[in-house]
């Protein structure tokens, strides 16, 4: 049914529940492929890079935050890729699904940042409103 199956994830609980999610869709269809996006928010990205000016696991931190969505695809011996990508995460999400023809996205609920998403609105709700195709929200 879904061949090509968005995980958008920030590491999150939300981002976690909605992996596993991922993963029953994939094996519910033979040769599914996950492709984890991971969004690197270009603001907080520069507040990271002068908070922590001087630690050199910056990344390692980044690493981390999709490591648990990483063991959980692999253990489930699920074919998947993980892609970082630049941007605005809602905006950028639907930009990649859009331009790659992805068959669903799987997203949490709710991201990292509440009081952000409180004021700007969900990440999840962006990608609702514009991605091309079939979008899951996961509580």
């Amino acid at each position: 049914m879904f061949k090509r199956i968005l995980l958008a994830t920030d590491g999150s609980e939300h981002s976690l529940r909605a992996a596993d999610k991922a993963v029953a869709m994939a094996k519910c269809t033979e040769g599914s492929k996950i492709e984890i996006v991971y969004v690197i928010d270009g603001e907080r990205a520069k507040a990271d890079v002068l908070n922590n000016w001087n630690t050199a696991d910056l990344g390692d931190r980044r690493k981390e935050r999709i490591k648990t969505v990483e063991q959980k695809v692999k253990e489930a011996k699920v074919d998947f890729e993980i892609k970082i990508l630049h941007g605005e995460p809602g905006p950028t999400i639907v930009d990649y699904t859009n331009k790659n023809q992805v068959d669903v996205v799987v997203i949490g609920s709710r991201g990292l940042n509440a009081l952000q998403e409180l004021v700007l609105g969900s990440v999840s709700h962006k990608v609702a409103k514009r991605a091309n195709c079939p979008v899951l929200i996961v509580k």
